[in-house]
């Protein structure tokens, strides 16, 4: 049964730090690349980073470069994303996304900027 969960999500200030956490199972975590989404309350879902299988290549949308760091750890078939300097228009659900062989999403974390 593939499982992608995400979790770290939550309410933040302007300016804070959080992390994401998405936990994957199921699947050959190590083959697949790993990206982030965001989906906004009325806009499209809009990708957010990603990160090749080896994890030594990333690539960020304009909107969080400098700001946010992808990462993942193969061992334990996890991948990450590090937000600092949060702004009110990073508030978002967040989702983690597989693509290989087959495409395969999480259920997303919410994540609210508000002072």
């Amino acid at each position: 049964q593939v499982q992608l969960v995400e979790s770290g999500g939550g309410l933040v200030q302007p300016g804070g730090s959080l992390r994401l956490s998405c936990a994957a199972s199921g699947f050959t975590f190590s083959r697949y690349i790993m990206s982030w989404y965001r989906q906004a309350p009325g806009k499209e879902r809009e990708l957010v980073a990603v990160i090749n299988s080896a994890g030594d290549s990333t690539t960020y949308a304009d909107a969080v470069k400098g700001r946010f760091t992808i990462s993942r750890d193969n061992a334990k078939t996890a991948v990450y994303l590090q937000m600092n300097s949060l702004k009110t228009e990073d508030t978002a659900v967040y989702y983690c996304k597989g693509i290989g062989s087959r495409v395969y999403w999480g259920q997303g974390t919410q994540v609210t900027v508000s002072s």
